[in-house]
């Protein structure tokens, strides 16, 4: 068994000059940092205060579940013979708030998977299962991760 570790440094940016002296006088702005990568901008939700124009860890937990459904696609797909051509998915959450905690409840990945040949698209559903068992996020979290993928045929090269 392979031991993986991650770490990234996260700090908060958001002191006006009072601190959290009171709930509306920070900002929820914080920079995520990792060596090699380019810095986060980080907040919360617009709905908790927060800078809609930054990433928040809802979305950022969405993107992961995506990505990581993503990739383990592709991988899936090169061990069957299936070329993949284009891949594209527009994942939703749904987070329910109890006052000043909450879970997400739920999140629905919906791949849209071009692949090459006519033959493979009945061949998707089982990929799509052998992938989300492959997810490490998706096995991580305490919740559903459904999927409601489309394969989609790539038309022919222009001759």
């Amino acid at each position: 068994m392979a031991t993986h570790t991650y770490e990234l440094g996260l700090t908060w940016t958001g002191n006006r000059g009072s601190g959290t002296s009171g709930y509306r006088d920070y900002d929820r702005s914080v920079l995520a940092r990792s060596v090699g990568m380019p810095d986060l901008p980080l907040s919360a939700d617009r709905a908790f205060r927060g800078d809609a124009g930054r990433w928040n860890p809802e979305v950022l937990l969405l993107a992961a579940l995506s990505e990581c459904h993503l990739l383990s696609l592709l991988h899936v797909a090169v061990t069957h013979g299936v070329t993949v051509v284009d891949y594209t998915d527009a994942p939703v959450g749904t987070m329910e708030q109890s006052g000043i905690g909450g879970r997400f409840t739920r999140v629905l990945l919906r791949p849209v998977v071009t692949v090459t040949d006519t033959e493979h698209v009945e061949l998707l559903p089982q990929l799509h299962a052998e992938a989300a068992r492959a997810c490490f996020i998706a096995s991580s979290v305490n919740f559903p991760v459904d999927h409601d993928p489309r394969t989609v045929v790539a038309p022919p090269p222009a001759t």
